[in-house]
């Protein structure tokens, strides 16, 4: 049974990483903590936060890894969907355009439970989806958590429309135009520190949503939407580095972004290191193909694999006909005439 593997988490760690699984994204979390241990260290301690009860295959997996664990407080992550669920009652028309779709209960509950980590073992976190690769070092995003509380990485800002309701009337009131602007942030990866929020501050928050706040709420990204409100309404100290570094400094991290230049398995941007890739909005079931043999192409697909198997003896031999993630165009010649290349070297 998956019980008899489970590790306890440690109590009170200086610094560590979370990461959202199930079996579903399995091939992502392994391609993730092998990047972990290659671009960080093998000794950073990570606690894998399950997304539902479908962990088996991830929990033997990660057996032989010694640094990682898994978060096991039920009182704790039950707390979070509790919190969820009652933000979703309090929203107009959520609940009844999820149902519409056949959806029960609350949509992608699973991904609420990324909120845990402020109750977690770390005294200070990183917070990662696993559809990411890390790339260099996190020392950036913790040491700026000495003068901050929370800190991103990324330039959702240039999108609202996947945060909040842009249709709200409301939704300027809550915030304003400028704040909308500037301080939203992607949820996928996020610094930040162990009881930033408070009891109090969540039952206030709470209260403001029941008393219309929902409304500007994004309920297809109920996670993110929730988080972004919580952040900007509490009033943290919050900090995007994409804001504060200098122009040169800054890297991109969105696997869309066809310009990124590759040293040993490293993505730099004009030069610059990436502090991580995100495989934002490439579904988890390419991955699964690729890591079956299949003939997938999305950006970065070599990079993913690469990282997947960097432990095993060898990467799956691709066949078939070459299935795209999306239209052609959106993946670079430079890659396509890459992945052919390699295609014929290990032909």
């Amino acid at each position: 049974m998956a019980q008899d593997v489970d590790k306890t988490v440690e109590t009170d760690i200086s610094r560590g990483l979370y990461i959202l699984a199930n079996d579903v994204v399995f091939d992502q979390l392994i391609a993730l903590i092998n990047s972990i241990e290659q671009n960080i260290g093998p000794h950073m301690p990570i606690c894998i936060v399950p997304y539902d009860d479908r962990t088996r295959l991830a929990r033997l997996a990660t057996e032989s890894y010694p640094q990682v664990q898994w978060f096991e407080d039920r009182v704790v992550l039950q707390r979070w969907e509790t919190f969820a669920e009652r933000i979703w009652r309090s929203h107009p028309t959520a609940f009844q355009v999820w149902a519409q779709k056949g959806i029960e209960g609350v949509n992608r509950m699973g991904m609420h439970r990324r909120f845990c980590c402020f109750d977690g073992p770390f005294e200070q976190f990183v917070y990662l989806d696993a559809d990411i690769l890390v790339m260099n070092s996190f020392d950036l995003l913790f040491n700026s958590l000495e003068q901050h509380d929370f800190i991103t990485y990324d330039y959702q800002y240039k999108d609202l429309s996947h945060v909040f309701d842009v249709g709200s009337k409301r939704l300027e009131d809550v915030f304003g135009r400028n704040r909308l602007e500037t301080e939203i942030f992607c949820a996928g990866l996020y610094a930040s520190k162990k009881g930033l929020f408070t009891d109090k501050m969540l039952t206030e928050l709470l209260t403001s949503l029941q008393s219309g706040d929902s409304e500007i709420l994004y309920f297809n990204g109920p996670d993110q939407s929730i988080l972004n409100y919580m952040v900007m309404k509490s009033g943290i100290d919050a900090l995007n580095l994409a804001h504060q570094l200098p122009e040169e400094k800054r890297t991109g991290c969105c696997v869309t972004s066809n310009h990124f230049s590759e040293k040993e398995q490293v993505l730099f941007d004009k030069g610059e290191q990436l502090t991580y890739l995100h495989y934002i909005g490439i579904s988890s079931k390419f991955f699964k193909q690729i890591c079956s043999s299949h003939d997938v192409l999305f950006p970065y697909c070599h990079l993913f694999l690469y990282y997947r198997y960097l432990k095993e003896e060898a990467v799956p031999a691709l066949e078939g006909p070459t299935l795209w993630y999306s239209e052609p165009p959106k993946v670079s010649l430079r890659q396509r005439v890459s992945r052919k290349i390699r295609q014929v070297l290990s032909s």
